[in-house]
């Protein structure tokens, strides 16, 4: 069976908005590691879009022949081999990235994975560096529309583990890995676009 290259109509809706802010924010990176980079369509129009960034890919070991050919056929110079990873690996990827971006993962994770993720944050990023993380967020425990309520409730009937994650508690794990919020942007689809920056080392 040929691999397949995979389409998300949601990429191409959303990757516009996103894009307008790591215009802003990316402008003064040079190294992104994207985390659950999915069918490979972000990495692909944000790297062609932000030439001076190198985007690494990463996703697990299944998904990556589908980002492959995206890769492949944008034939963009700054986008290296997309490597395996998975939240729940034992080895994580060496750091030495001023920028980590990903987006519709938090809700797909199990909570202890989403704490994973920000636990490992110090040893990905670099001092100064930024995560940005896009998708949809509760507000004070409540969700901010109904549509994003009947799309937890889907989440949830595939898997109790997921669901939309409550912006407050996500900030406080950034706040333990050394982040502090510098953005909140809304984003269409009842989504946000969450930018934290790492102050210093330690």
């Amino acid at each position: 069976m040929m691999d397949a290259k995979l389409f998300s109509s949601a990429c191409e809706r959303n990757r516009e908005p996103i894009l307008g802010v790591l215009r802003e924010h990316f402008q003064d990176r040079s190294r992104v590691l994207e985390i659950g980079s999915g069918s490979g369509q972000h990495a692909v129009h944000f790297a062609a879009a932000l030439p001076h960034l190198t985007w690494q890919t990463s996703d697990r070991a299944e998904n990556l022949a589908g980002i492959r050919l995206w890769l492949k056929e944008a034939g963009l110079a700054n986008t290296p081999k997309p490597f395996a990873f998975d939240v729940n690996d034992e080895a994580w990827p060496q750091g030495g990235y001023d920028a980590i971006f990903s987006a519709n993962t938090l809700h797909i994770m199990a909570w202890p994975e989403v704490e994973a993720l920000f636990s490992n944050m110090r040893a990905l990023l670099d001092d100064n560096g930024k995560l940005a993380v896009y998708g949809p967020f509760n507000y004070g425990g409540r969700f901010t529309s109904a549509s994003n309520a009947a799309f937890d409730a889907s989440l949830k009937a595939r898997d109790a583990r997921m669901g939309i994650r409550d912006f407050e508690a996500v900030n406080h794990l950034a706040d333990g890995a050394g982040l502090t919020l510098a953005a909140d942007a809304a984003m269409p689809a009842n989504n946000r676009c969450l930018l934290w920056q790492r102050v210093g080392s330690g």
